[in-house]
């Protein structure tokens, strides 16, 4: 149990009396927290009442049954008032009369009244109903009264009613397959084909292919049921499988959460269905299911859902969520170019986004990958596209990095345009009051629009003043196009990348030259060549901005980290992936992300591991694109991290989609990986056993380990894989948070496919630990 909590006692059990008179009883705990005590039903129940047990094959004699004070077991005595073993409290009242031959009564194999003056006889001598006054009406009415307050209701089942009677179409109070699968449907279950026809046959009790009565709620028992929220219910609630206030209490206590009675009656009041039970501050099971499985038990910190962080540093204290080729669609050698791109990009928090642009014709400038075949887009569109989605997801600033090939005309046409279309958004001045040795915050920059470009010397600002600058990323580009050129001419010899670098770009002789409408238009992101970190330190220029290839990166990370940790705390840098990588392969942005580089990059139409970490990097602070670096990379060499150790204990899933949809019978073989990324020491993996053939509801409960020792920048990534799958990037679902956004205790975790999507169904249910090392 969490943090050694101690063992709850058993609820106190009172003895029935032997004396057949049913005298007075002490009302137990559950039916006291059930607010019982005073039905007078209940009280008779608890007293004991004679009635006639019927056995199946013929016979039968009187018993009394009393009600025990769990409100959940009867128990009966014989006529010799031995007391035989307490039977939990059936969905059904008893009921007069003999049951039907090889049917099954309620109270053992039948029962019925045996109480002469309430009941009366036939002349046959068999008992006949009763008013709801009498023995018969006492047990109905005091059942239902401990039934449907109990975790043997289904409070559920009570909703699911309406969308029972929408799915049932004929109206024949029967459930077809079709009907059932239009009613999870309805209930926003996305449940894969396989497994609703399964449960579907394991609750057709008739064989005819319709589920009714009983068969339907078991299916509703069954879809809903999940065993292990049950344990963890019980062993908080105790024998009487109800929760108080106040074990509520001790449950959030166990979690770190905030465990004031009020908060607990707050959450009662909020997730209970039974509206007895709420008004009296209980919890029922459901309820308590209702609860775990909300954003209130998720593993993800609720609190970070929004932006929660200070927001008024410099912009190069912050990571920023940055795209490279933003305008493609698919691969950067032949696909497609598209203004969509932009938008979802945008929808997805990127506050970076590139723009490749080339001489167009008719006066208007382009935008695709230059010396490839890629499809080409107005950079007209792709203003426009970025006008109306910049802001639509986060209020913080957008940043067009701007890879210039275009000549001195097409450029003023790109400055009008964006001044034309961007209006007040574009920031075209200084802030007033804005020290120029420090770079603005994201707060001041709200809904502000910044160009990333080539700027011109101060002196020279009149239209003739141009001049040759040679743009940083360019150049690099362009050096390591070569380079990769040449390891695919050795490898491919007869197919080699010849043929495209002999598409040319349409290229103005003067496209090498900066006009002063575009320079005027960059301010803080001023794109020069990378001046060498001895240099660079000690002469800072906040608003100058360098651009390093991946390789590049790599290289000053190894042979000068800490220096380039203390350049990044007062200028932005950018890194961006190799120029020829035929499918827009991305690198792995942690090491980038554990020297302080702000805009790591990244193919957002490539999924796989790069992006996974770019979603969970971003996931908090609002997903606003802005997430405020570790004090460690703001002001070096600062305090020592605190170390932790991370226990999480992997216990279920449910519904895992299977990989392959189109054999009707593949079900996974689903196994549990836990990643951590984070500095180098850190970089660890473990992994659960597989389960087989189970993806509806695998269990393991098994514990994994780590320590962690620079939570700051860590990632925890949970993937969930089928053991058969033959490639590592095949998996069912994953899910990426930073881990200081993990919260301890037991919580569920939605997993996400390979593009990002949510898996709507696919859960994790997991138990976290953390401790301080």
């Amino acid at each position: 149990m969490i943090c050694g909590r101690k063992a709850r006692p058993a609820a106190e059990q009172l003895r029935a009396p032997s004396d057949g008179a049913g005298g007075s009883r002490r009302p137990g705990r559950a039916l006291k927290k059930m607010g019982l005590t005073e039905d007078e039903d209940v009280q008779r129940m608890l007293q004991g009442s004679l009635l006639w047990k019927v056995k199946a094959k013929g016979g039968g004699g009187e018993r009394l049954f009393r009600l025990q004070e769990d409100g959940v077991t009867v128990c009966f005595e014989g006529r010799f008032g031995r007391a035989r073993s307490p039977r939990s409290w059936p969905p059904q009242e008893p009921r007069p009369g003999r049951p039907r031959r090889g049917g099954r009564s309620p109270l053992g194999a039948g029962a019925r009244q045996a109480d002469g003056e309430a009941a009366g006889h036939e002349p046959d001598g068999k008992a006949r109903p009763v008013s709801s006054g009498g023995v018969l009406g006492v047990w109905g009415q005091g059942g239902d009264g401990c039934r449907w307050r109990r975790v043997v209701s289904l409070p559920r089942c009570g909703w699911i009613h309406g969308v029972l009677q929408r799915a049932d179409r004929n109206r024949d109070n029967k459930m077809s397959f079709r009907e059932v699968k239009s009613m999870l449907r309805m209930l926003n279950i996305d449940m894969d084909d396989v497994y609703a026809s399964k449960l579907f046959k394991e609750c057709d009790h008739s064989g005819n292919e319709r589920l009714e009565g009983r068969e339907l709620e078991e299916f509703c028992r069954r879809l809903l049921r999940r065993p292990e929220l049950e344990e963890l219910f019980g062993r908080y609630s105790g024998e009487d499988r109800v929760l108080s206030a106040e074990e509520l209490q001790d449950f959030l206590r166990d979690q770190g959460e905030d465990c004031s009675l009020r908060h607990a009656r707050a959450i009662i009041r909020t997730y209970e269905l039974n509206e007895t039970a709420k008004q009296q501050d209980l919890m029922m099971l459901d309820g308590f299911m209702m609860y775990l499985l909300s954003a209130a038990g998720d593993i993800f910190n609720q609190e970070h859902t929004k932006v929660h962080q200070d927001m008024n540093q410099p912009l190069s204290h912050y990571f920023i969520s940055s795209s490279h080729n933003t305008y493609l669609t698919r691969n950067q050698i032949g696909g497609s170019s598209s203004t969509e791109a932009y938008v979802r990009a945008l929808r997805a928090g990127c506050r970076c986004v590139e723009l490749d642009c080339w001489e167009g014709s008719d006066g208007e400038p382009v935008v695709y990958h230059g010396h490839t075949l890629t499809s080409k887009i107005l950079f007209r569109d792709v203003i426009e596209s970025i006008r109306d989605s910049a802001f639509e997801k986060s209020p913080y600033p957008v940043i067009l990095s701007l890879e210039n090939h275009c000549g001195l005309e097409q450029q003023a046409t790109m400055a009008r345009h964006m001044k034309a279309i961007l209006g007040d958004r574009l920031l075209t001045q200084p802030l007033q009051g804005q020290d120029p040795h420090h770079l603005p915050s994201p707060e001041q920059l709200k809904e502000k629009i910044l160009v990333k470009g080539k700027k011109l010397p101060e002196l020279w600002q009149e239209p003739r003043g141009v001049t040759s600058l040679l743009d940083p990323e360019e150049e690099e580009e362009e050096e390591e196009e070569d380079e990769e050129e040449e390891k695919v001419q050795e490898r491919s010899p007869r197919r080699s990348l010849q043929s495209l670098q002999e598409i040319k770009p349409l290229q103005a002789k003067d496209a090498a030259q900066v006009s002063p409408e575009l320079s005027a238009l960059v301010l803080y992101c001023q794109a020069v060549p990378f001046p060498g970190l001895a240099h660079a330190l000690r002469h800072p220029q906040p608003c100058h901005m360098s651009s390093f290839s991946e390789r590049k990166a790599r290289k000053l990370i190894r042979e000068a980290g800490p220096a380039l940790v203390r350049y990044n705390t007062h200028q932005l840098s950018r890194v961006y992936p190799l120029g020829l990588k035929m499918n827009s392969a991305n690198y792995n942005p942690q090491e980038m992300w554990n020297a302080g580089c702000q805009l790591v990059a990244l193919n957002f139409q490539t999924p796989g591991l790069a992006m996974d970490l770019n979603g969970g990097r971003f996931l908090p602070n609002g997903r606003c694109g802005y997430v405020l670096k570790p004090p460690c990379l703001r002001c070096p060499p600062g305090d020592a991290p605190r170390r932790l150790a991370l226990h999480l204990r992997v216990i279920t899933a449910q519904q895992l989609p299977k990989l392959n949809r189109d054999k009707g019978s593949s079900i996974v073989d689903p196994f549990v990986r836990v990643e951590i990324h984070g500095v180098p020491a850190d970089c660890a993996k473990q992994q659960t056993h597989h389960k087989l053939n189970n993806g509806f509801n695998p269990r393991w409960e098994e514990t994994l380990r780590f320590q962690v020792r620079v939570p700051e920048l860590a990632l925890v990534r949970f993937v969930v894989e089928d053991y058969d799958s033959t490639s590592c990037n095949d998996f069912v679902g994953q899910f990426t948070l930073p881990l200081p956004s993990v919260r301890q205790g037991y919580r569920h975790i939605h997993l996400l496919s390979k593009d990002g999507a949510a898996l709507a169904p696919a859960t994790l249910f997991v138990h976290v630990r953390c401790k301080s090392l």
